[in-house]
Order: C-alpha cells, then structure tokens, then sequence
C-alpha cells in the first residue's frame, strides 16, 4: 500500500509558511522554497520540470523623472476568458534606478498516484 495520497491533477493547498496557493503535490513551496511536506524519495526522483514562457525586462525612468509601476499579471483560457488576476507589486522608481522585472511560467505532467 502506497502511503502517498491520490490527488486530482491541478488540486491546491494553501502554504502554511507564506499562505500562497501551491499545487497539493508540491514538496516545496515555489514562492518561499520552504518544505511543505516529508519525502523519503525527495533525493531518488526528479520530476522534470519545463519552462516553455519566459521573460525578463528592465525599466528605468529617464533623467529626471520618477515613475510609478503596478507589477500585474493576468491568466486567460483559451476563450480570452480572465481566469486569474493578481496585483503582485507596486512601488516608484527615482531618476537612476532601474528595476528588472521575470515571469516563468513553469509546467510538469501532472501524474496521478
């Protein structure tokens, strides 16, 4: 008998270090890399992960200005229906400061167990 749980492809919990939403199978939390859960086979298995979306960009305001940015990304389904939304940062940027901006979209095959 398999002492892992069977799960639902694309099933969620909540990470009880920082409170994202993380996929239930997931042994480590993306966003604080802090472990979610014990693995005796952590070190054995390698799930194999893809990046197939990513980019990364700078802004930096011209001599003597100050901009203000609002860090949004949003999910759509194949129909162009808005699925997600999230406000994720937002700050100023004084003259000579620049910030670098990167989103990964990163997949894996959802298996079940």
């Amino acid at each position: 008998m398999s002492a892992t749980r069977s799960t639902a492809p694309g099933a969620t919990r909540t990470c009880p270090h920082c409170r994202a939403t993380v996929l239930e199978r997931a042994v480590k939390c993306p966003q604080c890399q802090k472990h979610l859960r014990f693995d005796p086979n952590a070190n054995t298995k390698t799930v194999e992960t893809v990046s197939p979306f990513r980019v990364e960009g700078t802004i930096q305001p011209p001599d003597g200005e100050t901009w203000e940015y609002n860090l949004l990304v949003v999910v759509r389904n194949a129909k162009g229906e808005e699925v997600a939304r999230q406000l994720v940062e937002v700050g100023a940027l004084p003259p000579g400061e620049q910030r670098t901006f990167a989103l990964a979209v990163e997949v894996l095959p959802s298996s079940r167990r």
